[in-house]
């Protein structure tokens, strides 16, 4: 089944993994795929022309951070971040439930919305489920996510079932006001919202979280019940034990519908990604190509580029070197065999001894060509019946 902007191109006959396409306002998307973070406007060390040159078609930005820095009169002045950062594909934004979880120390959550004081500056700001759809629209997102609070791990089994509670009557209100706009804003017309499965790592509370989802739906005065345009997991990135993911993909992926798109926020390796989409993911991001490549970690194929289309992807596909290391100080191999080629690991290893930028430009530009061009292959074996 597909729906009018969500279309199932193939479904594998070896695993649940399924080639698809999103349309956005911005653009199509190819799916599986993986969003570059752009958490305030841009993607770490790279511009957004070479972006484009990696085959991105969606980006990641952070609906709180906008909101304290540069400001929603400005997003407003330049009419959304596409213009703002010169960036013509499809934007998805975190509705800031993630900060929820990240600054404790710098908020108060109540049934209103959270209270959050800047670490910089000590303002203050507030953010409810009605404010987050706002900001999100203001900001031009493509995609807007449901305002969630994402429950540390460990917690206590009824601190995760309040939150969850929390979590439901937030997305109740964010479909709602994601309507009202819907409805007198033009500007919307083919955008998306997503809801959130929460739960931690208690299998009642993810399933109850997706059914719960998939039963709710908004009906607009003289129009179809509409529910949610896509489906999230959260709560899986944040310090829990790696093997957990497999138990909440396994719990939480029967409950939704197959005719809909699913993310896994924040997540993740590889491997990882590699095993998700065999299970019916579609959509990933994660900070890792980037913020890796900072500390000078490259991940890299074992094969070359041509082979790595039809390689099995195994756990033992790719490997990681640190190019800070000694050994790589008279390397003159290439840092890999596709946009990189012309330099040297040698050349690499003295910008980051020296700590010239272009280190962290290069090593970045690795990451995410790895981590692009995997879920190009990956896409490319579904098509082909191999995956």
């Amino acid at each position: 089944m597909s729906s009018k902007y969500f279309f199932i191109k193939h479904k594998s006959r070896k695993s649940r993994a399924r080639a698809t396409i999103l349309h956005t306002p911005h653009g199509k998307i190819h799916g599986p795929f993986f969003m570059p973070i752009a958490t305030r406007g841009a993607v770490k060390n790279i511009s957004v022309d070479e972006l484009h040159e990696l085959g991105a078609e969606i980006i990641l930005s952070n609906t709180y951070h906008l909101l304290l820095r540069p400001g929603m009169d400005l997003m407003k002045k330049y009419k959304g971040l596409h213009t703002f950062m010169n960036w013509h594909g499809s934007i998805l934004t975190d509705s800031g439930g993630y900060q929820v979880f990240s600054l404790s120390k710098h908020r108060k959550i109540k049934e209103a919305g959270v209270d959050f004081q800047d670490p910089q500056n000590g303002k203050r700001y507030h953010i409810s489920p009605e404010t987050a759809m706002q900001i999100q629209n203001t900001i031009g997102s493509d995609i807007f996510m449901a305002f969630d609070e994402c429950p540390p791990y460990p917690c206590k089994k009824i601190y995760a079932e309040e939150s969850l509670k929390l979590t439901t009557r937030w997305a109740k209100r964010c479909m709602v006001e994601f309507n009202r706009i819907k409805n007198q804003e033009s500007r919307i017309k083919g955008k998306l919202i997503f809801g959130i499965v929460q739960g931690g790592v208690y299998k009642d509370l993810r399933i109850k979280a997706a059914r719960e989802l998939v039963a709710m739906s908004f009906s607009a005065k003289g129009g179809p019940a509409l529910g949610w345009d896509g489906y999230a997991i959260g709560g899986v990135a944040v310090g829990e034990p790696r093997e957990k993911l497999k138990k909440v993909l396994e719990w939480v992926l029967p409950e939704l519908p197959d005719d809909k798109p699913r993310y896994l926020m924040g997540l993740g390796r590889p491997e990882e990604i590699v095993y998700a989409v065999k299970q019916g993911i579609d959509m990933f991001d994660c900070v890792i190509p980037t913020r890796e490549a900072r500390h000078g970690r490259l991940y890299l194929c074992k094969v070359q580029n041509s082979k790595f289309k039809t390689q099995s992807l195994g756990k033992n596909f790719y490997n990681t070197i640190n190019i800070k290391n000694a050994k790589f100080a008279t390397d003159m191999s290439p840092i890999n065999n596709s946009n990189l080629k012309q330099y040297t690991k040698a050349y690499l290893h003295h910008l980051f001894r020296t700590n010239e930028l272009l280190g962290m430009r290069l090593a970045t530009l690795n990451n995410l060509e790895f981590y692009l061009t995997l879920m190009r292959n990956i896409r490319n074996q579904i098509e082909k019946g191999t995956f």
